[in-house]
């Protein structure tokens, strides 16, 4: 597709395609004509500056006061829906606003990884909200030319989207766990007719990786001849699990090596998680170096690589969450759980956010105390069947 760049104001008609969409409009204050000329300059900056091949769809709440002929229900439900489907919301201040204006607005918006808030630099107001809003979403801009090349450099080259993926904002689009869903979901002839982003949660440096994300969708389901819109998507990056066991006579007496630590949603008898070593990184290592990773980080205890098995990956809980966890096992020694029984009161993890004690245990006692939930029970009962049929049975990562 070559370069297009399509402008499109309240009650026009919804392109049915884009690489790349952004909304231009003022944050709950009237149209003036400081307004106007900086929307009209901003407009001229991406069109000047968008060399990508595909489509920018920019849109503009106003101009010159110029809506197309509409009913106000039907601006208001334009504007609401542009206003969630856009890959960046740009919305300027005027010199001086309102304060109370702008603290409802910035507050409103907190956490958002759409909006890229703009101020003229000598505003009266431009602190202490601005400075506030610039912290807690994309980032905030002084001047039209500034807030173009950020919006610009955020959608990058863009991403095709047609019909129910338009919905799909781009910082969400782009990310491996929503992929890997959208995969399954088009390999099995779904398709996606509608969607709306219902919570973001963000970590990492300035919040910049989407860790956590709940979808609100409208799928056509092929196989039932129906669309099925009652249900939210939640998902996050996948995991990598490893099981450290050693073999004994009996199944039941086969130790088990856990991890303890506190998370908030746990429901156990102690208030605490007792699970496998697992989960994600943000750097690209492999989901088998992953597992090691993560196992010398919670529990302090170095594997090589070389030792794990593989047996593929799964859903944790098909109805409530997308992501997979990739499992892997290893048998360890005598020698190599006494250093582990040696430091089980040592703390591990990375700090604050993640606190973890070893804890040695027995397959017959994990599966009777109620302390592990299901997902890892079945994950470790599959490792002990396995080990006990002693059968060489194909694997995948």
């Amino acid at each position: 597709m070559s370069r297009e760049i399509l402008t499109v104001r309240p009650g026009q008609p919804i392109p049915e395609s884009w690489d790349a969409s952004i909304y231009i409009g003022l944050p709950g204050v009237a149209p003036s004509r400081t307004a106007d000329q900086w929307t009209a300059e901003i407009i001229d900056l991406l069109e000047k500056q968008w060399a990508t091949d595909g489509r920018l769809v920019i849109f503009i709440e106003t101009l010159n006061g110029n809506a197309q002929q509409s009913t106000p229900d039907g601006i208001t439900n334009w504007n609401h829906y542009v206003v969630a489907v856009a890959d960046v919301l740009m919305l300027w201040w005027p010199r001086d606003p309102d304060p109370a204006w702008m603290q409802a607005a910035v507050l409103a918006w907190e956490g958002s990884r759409q909006v890229l808030w703009g101020m003229p630099e000598n505003s009266s107001q431009n602190s202490p909200w601005m400075r506030y809003a610039s912290k807690n979403v994309l980032g905030a801009a002084s001047s039209p030319g500034d807030m173009a090349s950020r919006a610009l450099k955020i959608v990058g080259g863009g991403a095709a989207r047609v019909a129910g993926e338009r919905e799909i904002p781009l910082h969400l689009w782009i990310t491996e766990s929503f992929q890997r869903w959208y995969s399954a979901q088009t390999a099995a002839g779904n398709q996606l007719r509608g969607a709306r982003l219902v919570w973001t949660f963000h970590t990492g440096p300035e919040k910049q990786l989407l860790f956590y994300w709940a979808l609100h969708v409208s799928i056509w389901v092929e196989a039932e001849g129906r669309i099925k819109s009652n249900e939210v998507v939640v998902s996050r990056p996948d995991i990598s699990v490893l099981a450290l066991y050693r073999r004994r006579a009996k199944i039941n007496d086969t130790t088990i090596i856990l991890v303890r630590e506190f998370r908030s949603p746990a429901s156990t008898p102690d208030g605490l998680v007792h699970e496998l070593p697992s989960g994600s990184g943000s750097a690209d290592v492999g989901a088998a170096l992953q597992a090691v990773i993560e196992t010398e980080e919670e529990t302090g205890f170095a594997i090589d690589a070389g030792r794990v098995r593989a047996y593929g990956s799964r859903q944790l809980a098909a109805t409530m969450s997308a992501h997979h966890a990739h499992l892997y096992a290893a048998e360890i020694t005598d020698e190599e759980i006494a250093h582990l029984r040696e430091t089980q009161t040592d703390m591990h993890g990375a700090g604050d956010t993640e606190q973890t004690w070893t804890e040695i245990t027995t397959f017959g006692d994990l599966r009777w105390n109620r302390l592990v939930d299901w997902s890892t029970l079945g994950m470790i009962s599959a490792v002990m069947l396995d080990v006990s049929e002693s059968t060489d049975r194909p694997r995948t990562s």
